[in-house]
């Protein structure tokens, strides 16, 4: 760190800045100010003005100083940010307001206070939200196609261009700033550091006596740690991209922040791992930038938020917190222990905490409007309700889809590929099956297959290469399972794994309605299998479990059809959702082998 540049920077902010004020700006004593001070009047940076105590910096000073323009400021904001959900559902973290401002807008605003305009924002969940930005601040977006499944190693690997040959910032979208503690000019790469007294769980710094970090661990007592802005001086970028590009390439780096690298660098781990970089790369200089406390913010969850901002603890004008807070006619500072559970192929869920009892609420995910029917949906649960088969329901709106239900304490999914619990959510399908309840809606797969095949073409999606054969071969099935005229009763349709809950007791809960109807019930046989990636064998086992004795021909045939029909349907609905931005990897690959295999497997079956 130059601190010549900081004591120079320091005069042309404050003529009349105090050798007191450079003391605490850069954690020296007074006496190596002094000294300091002495080395710049001799280098020509600045001269004393006697009669007013002050100091006019010279042009050899303005010199120094040049060469340590910042150029610019990047800004990530690509994550989802889950510990803030229900409200990240809807707005992305950075653009949460903080005593009625954005906390990246306030950023922004303190970035042009000091001059930097260049300011590039990286996006990926929700980037559409930031695009206002550009008109309004004109910044830059920059997209991460990389944001849902790897950290921040891959958002700095995207922006490196950005970064490379310049003097920048590096900030988080997320971070809040008493005070701007922004300039035009730094003198050297540095982490922000906040004192954490006691235990902490945050990146602890071991420094010299010059500030320059020398170790990077997780976890500690008593310690400075990083916490808030960073920057990136065009020297350290040098020495850092190269070997971040190296670790970008290797396996297992994808969970990485970008921290990580540097910690491995200071380590020497870097330097195991990546022997063809040369020695001088391995050693990045980068300084603590010690601040006090009660200025760099960086709120983990809602509930530290609420605590800082008082508006929080009565309403956070999110759409599902406002909904709770009416169902259960507390407030929303009373919703506590918010968590944001695995999101579903088709919705989003949270837990939360009220009292002395968990529920989770659904909320629809995008293009559901389309796919699901809520008003069939709810009177699935409503003909269920007092059966002991669903979930316990608190609250359900049959036109959004929004589901409030009970969360069961100890409950555990179904294991595929343990007989015992298969047994037991067979026994409960088999329930469902045998309870002559009623809807006055079906499943018909036929027209479902028709619907999606519909929605991929009007959205332009291209379709396996031999769809239009298989598709023949689906018709076929089709056109041979009316001709059997098999009985209809309610089913639920997406019995898989994941809607299986065995709770504590040993009792089952079959959850997530969303496709039942009155269907034939040898398709929830079938919808089980596929969904637990089942071989022949494993589905013929499932076939005897579920009828407690052996299948027929036509029950086989039937079985079997319905699995190459799913994964017919489910593909088609996969490769639209892709359409909608989601991903779900190698299902639809899976899914559409079972179409194929599963046809050919009722074709070999000749005892019907």
């Amino acid at each position: 760190m130059d601190r010549n540049v900081i004591i120079c920077r320091s005069i042309l902010e404050n003529p009349a800045v105090t050798q007191r004020d450079l003391s605490k700006e850069l954690s020296v004593s007074l006496g190596t100010v002094n000294n300091l001070m002495k080395e710049c009047i001799e280098k020509n940076y600045f001269v004393i003005e006697s009669k007013n105590d002050s100091y006019t910096l010279l042009p050899a000073g303005q010199a120094l100083l040049d060469r340590h323009k910042v150029d610019g400021a990047l800004i990530i904001a690509a994550g989802f940010g889950s510990r803030f959900v229900p409200l990240t559902f809807e707005t992305p973290k950075g653009l949460l307001e903080v005593i009625g401002e954005r906390m990246i807008e306030r950023q922004i605003r303190q970035l042009h206070e000091v001059g930097i305009t260049d300011i590039t924002i990286v996006v990926g969940y929700l980037k559409e939200k930031f695009e206002y930005l550009i008109d309004k601040y004109h910044v830059k977006l920059l997209y991460n196609p990389e944001y849902s499944h790897k950290n921040t190693l891959t958002t700095i690997y995207h922006a490196r261009e950005v970064l490379r040959g310049r003097n920048m910032y590096v900030l988080s979208s997320d971070n809040w700033m008493r005070h701007n503690m922004y300039h035009a000019y730094e003198g050297g790469a540095w982490y922000s550091s906040s004192y954490m007294e006691g235990e902490t769980s945050e990146w602890c710094l071991d420094y010299n006596k010059k500030g320059r970090i020398l170790n990077v661990s997780v976890g500690g007592c008593d310690q400075w740690v990083m916490y808030g802005p960073v920057f990136f001086s065009k020297s350290f970028s040098e020495q850092f991209l190269p070997v971040l590009e190296a670790y970008y390439n290797l396996p297992g780096t994808e969970p990485f922040y970008w921290e990580n690298v540097f910690m491995e660098m200071l380590s020497g781990e870097a330097a195991r791992k990546l022997p063809q970089l040369p020695e001088a790369n391995l050693e990045p200089e980068m300084f603590i930038n010690r601040r006090p406390a009660h200025e760099v913010y960086e709120f983990e969850n809602l509930e530290e938020l609420r605590r800082f901002d008082i508006k929080y603890q009565h309403t956070s004008d999110n759409q599902a917190m406002k909904l709770i807070s009416q169902v259960f006619h507390v407030k929303e500072s009373e919703i506590t222990e918010i968590q944001c559970l695995k999101s579903g192929m088709t919705n989003k869920s949270f837990l939360f905490k009220i009292k002395d009892c968990r529920y989770i609420c659904r909320i629809p995910g995008p293009g559901t409007d389309l796919l699901i029917n809520r008003k069939e949906e709810k009177a699935v649960y409503d003909a269920l309700a007092g059966y002991g088969i669903s979930e316990n329901v608190i609250y359900f709106d049959g036109e959004t889809g929004y589901k409030i239900s009970e969360f069961y304490e100890g409950a555990h999914n179904a294991d595929p590929h343990n007989q015992e619990e298969i047994a037991l959510c067979m026994d409960i399908v088999r329930k469902l099956h045998q309870s002559g309840l009623k809807v006055d809606h079906s499943f018909d797969i036929r027209e479902r297959i028709d619907f999606y095949e519909n929605l991929c073409m009007t959205y332009g999606d291209t379709l396996f290469e031999d769809y239009n054969h298989v598709r023949k071969q689906m018709v076929e099935l089709l056109d041979k399972l009316d001709s059997l005229n098999h009985e209809k009763v309610l089913s639920h349709i997406d019995p898989n794994v994941d809607n299986l809950l065995i709770l504590p007791s040993g009792d089952i809960r079959l959850i997530d309605w969303e496709y039942a109807g009155m269907c034939d019930p040898l398709m929830d046989i079938s919808m089980c299998a596929i969904y637990s990636y089942y071989t022949q064998e494993e589905t013929d086992g499932l076939m005897e479990i579920y009828l407690k004795r052996k299948p027929t021909g036509e029950e086989r045939f039937t079985v079997y059809a319905y699995m190459a029909l799913g994964g017919f349907l489910w593909a088609l609905w996969a490769v639209y959702k892709a359409s909608l931005g989601e991903e779900f990897g190698e299902y639809t690959i899976i899914m559409y082998r079972y179409a194929k295999n599963y046809y050919k497997k009722c074709m070999e079956i000749t005892d019907m």
